[in-house]
C-alpha cells in the first residue's frame, strides 16, 4: 500500500529531524513474539490484566491532558522491511523522572507485514486500544488523542515506556497474527512538538477513517460517525454488530466444510 509507505517515510523524518536538534533521545530495540516481549514486564498484559480505574489520587504521571497536548496514530505496511522491528524511540522524560507530571504526550505505531491489506486496519485500530489490558495503565479517552494514567503501583515496579512500548507490541502482534513487525515512537518533549508529530499523521488518520466506513459499508453498515471505536457510546452496539458478523461467518464457512464433507 504505497500510499501508507509515505507516511511512515514522513514519521522517519520526523524522527530524524527531532534527533538532528538535539531532542533528548532513548531509542530500545527489543524484537520478539508476543510471548518474548512480555517476558519480565513489571506488570501484567493481557485480556483483563488492568482490574480498575487508576484515579487522579492514585496517579503518578498523566500522559496526553488536552491541555498539555495529544496525538496519537498507528500507520502500517504490506512492506515490512521499512519497519525496524522491537524499536521503541523516545523525545522526552521517561516515566519513572515523571512524578506527578502531566505530560504532553504522542504516541506512533508503525506495524508491517506482507500480507497486511486494508481488510486488517480495523483489526489494527482496535489493537492499538490497550482498554483493560496492561495493569496499571488506564487510556481515559482515545477520541483523535490519546490521554492515559499510570498508577503510583505500577510505576513503584518499574513501569515505564520500555513496558508501555512492549506491551502494545505484544498486544498488536497477538491481535494480528500477519504483523511481522512493529515500531513505536513516543514523544513528551513539549506540546509543540506533540502538535508538529500530530501534523505529520494527520492525513493517514483520514485515509482510516475512508477505509473503516467503506469496509463496514461493504459489510452492509452504512456508518455515519467518527470511527474513533475507543470513546463512542455506541460501541457496544457495533461489537454486537460484529459478533454478529462474526456469528453468520462460522455458521457459513461451518456449513461450506460440512457439504464438502
Amino acid at each position: 500500500m504505497a500510499m501508507f509507505d509515505a507516511y511512515i517515510e514522513k514519521v522517519s523524518g520526523y524522527i530524524d529531524e527531532m534527533r538532528g536538534s538535539g531532542r533528548r533521545c532513548k531509542e530500545l530495540d527489543r524484537p520478539g513474539s508476543p510471548e518474548e516481549l512480555r517476558e519480565g514486564l513489571p506488570v501484567a498484559v493481557g485480556p483483563g490484566a488492568n482490574p480498575g480505574i487508576v484515579l487522579r489520587s492514585d496517579t503518578f504521571v498523566e500522559l496526553g491532558n488536552p491541555q498539555a497536548g495529544s496525538c496519537a496514530a498507528f500507520l502500517w505496511t504490506d512492506r515490512p522491511s521499512m519497519i525496524r522491528d522491537g524499536r521503541i524511540t523516545l523525545f522526552g522524560p521517561d516515566i519513572q523522572e515523571s512524578a506527578e507530571a502531566s505530560l504532553p504526550f504522542g504516541q506512533v505505531l508503525m506495524v508491517g507485514g506482507e500480507g497486511l491489506d486494508s481488510e486488517d486496519h480495523e483489526k489494527l485500530q482496535q489493537a492499538q486500544h490497550v482498554a483493560d489490558q496492561v495493569d496499571g495503565y488506564m487510556v481515559r479517552s482515545a477520541s483523535q488523542n490519546l490521554w492515559s494514567r499510570v498508577s503510583r503501583d505500577a510505576a513503584g515496579r518499574g513501569f515505564g515506556f520500555e513496558t508501555l512500548g512492549r506491551a502494545l507490541m505484544s498486544l498488536v502482534k497477538a491481535g494480528v497474527p500477519a504483523v511481522s513487525a512493529v515500531e513505536i515512537l513516543f514523544v513528551t518533549t513539549s506540546k509543540e512538538d506533540v502538535k508538529r508529530l500530530d501534523g505529520v499523521v494527520s492525513g493517514f488518520k483520514e485515509i482510516g477513517r475512508s477505509i473503516l466506513k467503506e469496509t463496514w459499508k461493504a459489510r452492509g453498515y452504512d456508518l455515519d460517525c467518527s470511527l474513533d471505536c475507543g470513546s463512542c457510546k455506541d460501541q457496544a452496539v457495533c461489537d454486537e454488530i460484529r459478533d454478529a458478523i462474526v456469528a453468520r461467518r462460522k455458521k457459513t464457512e461451518s456449513g461450506e466444510a460440512g457439504r464438502r464433507a
